[in-house]
């Protein structure tokens, strides 16, 4: 993020529920929720945030053997790139990433990957993370465990649990892409280029999740880790912060705390992860995210201080509210500015 349990109970989605979010997929999500484990989470960070990226800083060689991990994974479960594009890669000069401010990044590029949709494949949701980190400072490797390899590893589980659903007749009715922005740390350039370089026309693409530390606790959460901090998810959309409350209700039951998404708040969270540039965009966009703790950009960000169980329930959370903004029967209304 830029500077300035496995479920115990799994409920069924009732008709009353149903209705106050909207009509869902006839297939219930819970059996590839529960694809999404502690222990696959933990595989994949461990290569993400290890040594071997070298702090994954902006079109470094190791930011870049981080993107082929990620590939390779997309591949293997057989998640292409998306229908349009040529590869896996969305191209970002240089040029670009130095233009506001110039600190001499390399080229660099997003990482997408794509499930189309089967009755609305036009129609877009974004889920996206960033992959990229701070690098090597003084020989030390800032390995951002937490920050972002959390949100990272789980783009591909949740891409996995939906490659799943299709491959049994359960894919998503709108298409979904996958994307692992670059140059976040550096003032949201790989969002930012996407934004004005879109792939699907952002007056298709329905919204966005968004994924920034999902895999730690904050000082006012000592007690229980069993939270997640929601930003943004009501500020266009009331659909999508009812999809949000009872997708949550129903799944995973965590506390929702709603403490940064005060438009007053001083730490303006909400400008400061890659969901602003499509939210800017009249996007309804949410942030999932488990607050800044003390090993926030210092090289201590390490995967031996991950929370992976309750890293895998703010994931299937992500993949709950993912799965009815993908298969309901209506796009999310923007019956709000914004402003």
């Amino acid at each position: 993020m830029k500077r300035i349990i496995f479920l115990s109970t799994l409920f069924a989605l009732s008709t009353s529920c149903s209705s106050q979010i909207g009509k869902v997929a006839s297939t219930n999500p819970v059996e590839y929720i529960s694809t999404i484990t502690a222990a696959d989470l933990k595989t994949h960070l461990q290569v993400i945030a290890s040594d071997a990226m070298e702090g994954r800083e902006t079109g470094s060689a190791g930011q870049k053997k981080a993107g082929n991990y990620l590939i390779s994974h997309y591949k293997t479960n057989m998640v292409s790139f998306p229908k349009g594009a040529t590869d896996y890669y969305q191209k970002i000069p240089a040029s670009f990433l130095n233009a506001i401010r110039n600190d001499n990044l390399p080229d660099s590029e997003n990482i997408w990957a794509f499930i189309e949709g089967s009755e609305k494949p036009d129609e877009v949701v974004v889920i996206s993370a960033h992959y990229d980190h701070i690098g090597i400072k003084n020989g030390e490797i800032y390995n951002g465990a937490d920050d972002d390899g959390s949100g990272t590893v789980a783009l591909l589980e949740i891409a996995q649990a939906f490659e799943s659903a299709k491959k049994e007749g359960n894919g998503p009715k709108r298409s979904i892409l996958f994307l692992h922005m670059t140059g976040e740390e550096h003032g949201l350039l790989g969002s930012s280029y996407y934004s004005q370089n879109p792939l699907f026309p952002l007056s298709k693409t329905i919204a966005n999740v968004n994924i920034d530390m999902i895999g730690r606790h904050d000082e006012f959460h000592n007690n229980s880790s069993d939270y997640v901090y929601v930003i943004g998810s009501d500020y266009l959309s009331t659909d999508l912060y009812n999809i949000c409350e009872a997708t949550n209700t129903n799944y995973t039951k965590l506390l929702l705390d709603y403490k940064y998404n005060d438009r007053t708040d001083p730490n303006r969270f909400y400008y400061r992860s890659d969901h602003y540039n499509f939210a800017k965009n009249g996007i309804p966009s949410v942030f999932l995210f488990s607050g800044v703790h003390a090993d926030y950009h210092k090289a201590t960000d390490e995967v031996d201080k991950i929370e992976f169980d309750v890293l895998e329930k703010r994931t299937q959370l992500a993949f709950a509210i993912l799965w009815e903004l993908a298969n309901r029967e209506n796009r999310p209304v923007v019956d709000k500015s914004g402003n």
